[in-house]
């Protein structure tokens, strides 16, 4: 049974920091793509980066030259660190992790709230 465990969310002004974490644990052989995801209410659940087990990252135009996001592959973790957050970041954010064992399946985190108050 494979499980992602998610960290690091909270309250925060705008203009400061927070950092996420994701870590896979379980059977598995492989973690292919990471990539965290977020949803406001009201609204419908968005990608905001990912990044593939080589390294290749992407983002949403919204949270690029704030967020970065990165991985531990040693760890099967991955990290969001989150800059300048904005009233607008609040939202539950949720880790995604495509995963190979038998055969590749996504699995989700059971998601972190992270409100940034003006």
């Amino acid at each position: 049974q494979v499980q992602l465990v998610e960290s690091g969310g909270g309250l925060v002004q705008a203009g400061g920091s927070l950092r996420l974490s994701c870590a896979a644990s379980g059977i598995f052989l492989k973690v292919n793509t990471m990539g965290w995801y977020r949803q406001a209410p009201g609204k419908q659940r968005e990608l905001v980066a990912d990044i593939t087990s080589g390294g290749s990252t992407g983002y949403a135009d919204s949270v690029k030259g704030r967020f970065t996001i990165s991985r531990d592959n040693a760890k099967s973790t991955v990290y969001l660190q989150m800059n300048n957050l904005k009233p607008e970041d609040t939202a539950v954010y949720y880790c995604n992790a495509n995963i190979f064992w038998a055969g590749s399946s996504d699995y989700w985190g059971q998601g972190t709230q992270v409100t940034v108050s003006s």
